[in-house]
């Protein structure tokens, strides 16, 4: 299957600081991919990357398109909202409908309706009158009424309540979804997404420090809560992460047979934020050292 998205030394210098380091992956069609880092690491950079927004070195390919030369026509095949997306605050709910409906040729006007008539947006009501979790809202049935091959998007769901941050997520899956499109979601609210992503890529200090589909962490990935006569034979077990919980040590082990854990204590899965706090860590340690 060709990859949808295909990135090999990907590398962006703002100055003499590296934004991104050889970063190299693969996205493939059908998938909803998690890109999940801190401030800092990166994020913004690579969504600039992929949607032509910013040069980079290294190579990269977009629905087989090259974002730095291409964007134009790679443009009508892609959905996009960012974190920062600002809507004119004179304009209607109804009229942003309209535009969307007049410029991009796969603006679907039912879906964006759809959408809002689950929400408290009154199509006749002006941005400026509206909560920042309606603008949120507005943008979100601009955006998932693209019927692009590629949706991205950044903290899409940043200043929604529970409920409103729910109901876009099922609305994601159930109306947007096909087996065929592709999503490609940063956000911090983590623990709320895990479920819906088919892949994850972590990123720190600008590098990829993990590329693994949902489905194989189960089998790499074990969580240990050690049990206190064996803390020492854990540790022979070299785990890529400790910490105390409630007075009880938990481990984090890459790869090692659940056989040789289950001995020393409970095993169990770690969370997609377990994984990551943890993956990050010795890389956010290591900068501290060289500082």
């Amino acid at each position: 299957m060709t990859a949808l998205i295909q990135a090999r030394g990907l590398s962006k210098l703002y100055g003499s600081k590296p934004a991104l380091q050889d970063c190299s992956f693969a996205v493939q069609p059908g998938r909803i991919v998690g890109l999940i880092g801190r401030n800092g690491a990166g994020k913004t950079t690579l969504l600039k990357a992929l949607l032509g927004l910013t040069p980079f070195a290294g190579e990269l390919s977009v629905l087989g398109m090259n974002p730095a030369t291409q964007r134009d026509a790679l443009m009508r095949d892609v959905a996009f909202i960012a974190d920062t997306a600002v809507l004119p605050r004179w304009l209607r709910a109804r009229q942003a409908l309209d535009y969307c409906a007049a410029i991009h040729p796969r603006f679907e006007r039912a879906v964006a309706e759809r959408f809002l008539a689950g929400t408290q947006v009154p199509l006749n009501a002006k941005v400026a009158a509206l909560s920042k979790g309606m603008v949120t809202q507005l943008h979100l049935a601009l955006v998932l009424a693209i019927r692009a091959p590629l949706l991205v998007l950044d903290e899409p769901t940043l200043g929604l309540d529970l409920l409103s941050r729910r109901a876009f997520y099922d609305t994601l899956l159930n109306d947007y979804m096909d087996g065929e499109r592709t999503i490609l979601v940063t956000t911090h609210q983590v623990e709320e997404i895990e479920h819906v992503l088919t892949d994850l890529l972590f990123i720190e200090q600008g590098r990829i420090v993990l590329d693994a589909p949902v489905d194989v962490l189960g089998e790499r990935f074990v969580q240990l809560q050690v049990a206190a006569q064996h803390l020492q034979a854990a540790r022979a077990l070299q785990p890529f992460h400790e910490r105390v919980v409630f007075g009880r040590t938990v481990m984090l082990f890459d790869g090692v047979p659940q056989g040789l854990l289950a001995p020393l204590g409970d095993i169990g899965r770690p969370s997609v934020a377990d994984l990551f706090v943890a993956q990050i860590q010795p890389q956010a340690a290591a900068t501290a050292s060289a500082a």
